[in-house]
């Protein structure tokens, strides 16, 4: 396969990289140097100027797709007594 199937038209770098960015951006709510910095700690050579026009374009639906899977407010649990049975004695 030629390798530029698994790139995004107009984009430089393959989605997984692209989507991993916006994911940093979107999901720990990041500057772009600082996903940037991320990045380059697995040799990833990109820059917050290249980060930026994939957050605009891409952020928005990933947004989406995390508050979805966040759940709910009020679909948390909280347990006010815990008791454990060991050899049938509590």
């Amino acid at each position: 396969m030629p390798d530029d199937a698994f790139r995004y038209p107009r984009y430089r770098f393959p989605p997984v990289i692209s989507s991993h960015a916006v994911w940093l951006y979107c999901r720990f709510s990041l500057r772009f140097r600082e996903v940037e910095d991320l990045l380059a700690y697995p040799g990833i050579t990109v820059t917050y100027e290249a980060v930026r026009p994939w957050c605009h374009t891409f952020g928005r639906a990933y947004a989406r797709r995390l508050r979805r899977r966040h759940g709910r407010v009020g679909d948390t649990w909280h347990l006010d007594e815990l008791f454990v049975t060991i050899r049938g004695q509590r």
